[in-house]
């Protein structure tokens, strides 16, 4: 069984689709479950989530990765994959990641690249260039930029490296490279799931990467800006 575990915070808007897209997967609905951990919204976020998901509660540990973390120690699958609450997933997700666990028996960790949900130029250049920083750290065995919309972890393995860090931005890279030290981690460019560019869209692109630049060198966390709970429009 594939667990899916979708981190949710006042996203009563985006939550249904996001599951809907889940709920639509090529591979039996009894072959996975879907986990909501809700960062204790103050809209119909767990409501609206009920409808679809196997289990939706509030999250007891700090921020997104912990989120994360809560939903894992609730898994019932061997394998974990992650997701957001505004993401669409495509029908053949849990299928292709079924398929890459099987294919590469030896994988701990695999994930993939995004496309953008909203239209126009600036939107597609944007993801053009994060697939390509994807792209060229995974050749070069340089970073693993293990976006945490599209990853998948044995469940053993991931327990067993200590899960996410419980930070404000970065964890998906730190993860990645305790990771590696467990198993192989696999780059699959084919699996691609579809990602909100709301964040940028609302505060800009070059503010919203610089905000994380600042937060990932300052260790992940920091006073100044803060990734979790976000507020939008």
């Amino acid at each position: 069984m594939i667990s899916v575990v979708v981190p949710t915070y006042n996203e009563e808007e985006n939550i249904a689709a996001c599951l809907e897209s889940l709920c639509s997967q090529t591979i039996p609905r009894d072959a996975y479950e879907i986990i909501v951990v809700d960062g204790n919204s103050k809209d119909r976020t767990r409501e609206v989530a009920a409808i679809y998901a196997d289990q939706v509660f509030v999250q007891t540990s700090k921020k997104v990765g912990g989120a994360r973390n809560d939903g894992a120690m609730a898994a019932k699958g061997d394998i974990v994959a992650t997701t957001d609450a505004d993401c669409y997933l495509p029908p053949d997700w849990l299928e292709r990641l079924g398929r890459d666990f099987a294919d590469h028996p030896d994988a701990v960790l695999i994930y993939g690249l995004v496309f953008p949900k909203e239209k126009g130029i600036k939107n597609t250049v944007s993801i053009c260039l994060a697939n390509l920083f994807s792209r060229l750290g995974y050749l070069t065995h340089s970073i693993y930029y293990t976006l945490g919309c599209n990853t998948a972890f044995r469940r053993d393995a991931f327990m067993k490296i200590g899960m996410y860090h419980t930070v404000d931005a970065g964890d998906d890279l730190e993860i990645a490279r305790r990771a590696r030290q467990a198993g192989r981690v696999i780059l699959d460019t084919r699996l691609k799931v579809g990602f909100s560019m709301r964040r940028y869209e609302q505060f800009g692109t070059l503010k919203s990467l610089w905000e994380w630049i600042y937060i990932v060198v300052k260790g992940g966390e920091s006073e100044k800006y803060s990734y979790s709970k976000r507020e939008y429009r």
